[in-house]
């Protein structure tokens, strides 16, 4: 099987296509990504092509999916806080640009399994979150993601097809970048305390979430795709946990040996308060699937943080701050 990664050579989409080239029953993997957010430098030793372009240029992507059997769209214009900056520039990636990956696949015949978002949940106070609840988008990048997953579905419905949307809630890990103003919150926080600078927390730090280890997702959309698994309605992809930021900030603390030193900002517009899956729908569909639990996949990102050159050669000592995690 050939298959196409768009946004391949992004955080998560690298992952999957390292995922992908362990697996003997897939040939080419084809990663389209315009490096706006990735880098070619992510996909090293993973045998995987790199096509260099946008999901917004039909024509590219026309000529990419006949190639393949199958595509994982995770291509996307990330972040609350981006979308807050220029909500048009998200709406054309997440919307727009999805629509272009579903005419080719339309055409080709060629199955879809996409990347939504938690973030579509919004304002729904009900927790764990399940699929059926009604949709409360609090920013642009849910509204432009909640497109996102309504035209994969409504492909599936109107054309036949054969189509999947993922719900993916806060997917942390190795490759995931930190470092600038929209850096999500594990890498964000794993780089001030290497810094040693403090840990920025916007709100009370109470606000809970349910983190996802990019090993596990990578591996339910790679079954995904083998086994063809499609479903007409969305699903989430997390297992349940509930942590908050400052017990979030405290195991890190724990795993890197260094103090959190905590500096508590206002809350950000587009925030959701508290988010965790119901995971009863995605364990029915993958009954196999087994999640990295927190502690272990922090392990794992904080060791790869430390492999980088920015940290490699830094001395615990400097990186010690006063902790104050609340």
């Amino acid at each position: 099987m050939n298959v196409l990664v768009t946004g391949g050579a992004g955080f998560i989409g690298a992952n999957l296509c390292q995922e992908f080239a362990s697996r003997p029953n897939v040939g080419r993997v084809i990663a389209l990504d315009d490096l706006s957010t990735g880098s070619a430098a992510n996909l090293a030793g993973t045998d995987t092509e790199l096509v260099e372009g946008s999901i917004l240029d039909p024509t590219l992507v026309d000529s990419v999916v006949p190639r393949v059997d199958a595509v994982v769209h995770l291509a996307a214009r990330p972040s609350v806080p981006r979308s807050l900056a220029d909500p048009v520039a998200s709406h054309h990636v997440n919307a727009t640009g999805t629509v272009n990956v579903l005419e080719a696949c339309r055409r080709a015949g060629v199955p879809v399994v996409a990347a939504s978002s938690s973030s579509v949940y919004g304002a729904t106070a009900v927790l764990p979150k399940h699929e059926n609840l009604a949709t409360r988008p609090l920013s642009p990048y849910a509204a432009s993601k909640l497109a996102t997953e309504a035209y994969v579905l409504a492909y599936g419905a109107s054309f036949g097809l054969p189509t999947l949307a993922f719900r993916f809630f806060n997917v942390y890990g190795p490759l995931q970048p930190a470092g600038h103003a929209y850096a999500a919150v594990v890498p964000a926080f794993i780089d001030a305390m290497l810094r040693g600078t403090p840990v920025r927390i916007f709100g009370d730090g109470l606000q809970t979430r349910d983190f996802t280890y990019v090993g596990t997702v990578v591996r339910v959309l790679a079954d995904a795709v083998l086994r063809q698994v499609s479903y007409a309605g969305p699903v989430n992809l997390a297992f349940g946990t509930r942590v908050t930021l400052l017990d979030l900030a405290r195991e890190l603390s724990d795993i890197t040996g260094l103090p959190a030193g905590i500096r508590h900002e206002a809350p950000r517009a587009g925030d959701v308060r508290d988010s965790q899956a119901a995971d009863g729908l995605v364990r029915e569909l993958f009954p196999d699937i087994v999640q990295v639990p927190l502690e272990q996949g922090l392990e794992r990102t904080v060791n790869w943080f430390r492999t980088l050159p920015d940290y490699a050669e830094r001395p615990a000592a400097a990186a010690a701050v006063p902790a104050d995690v609340g």
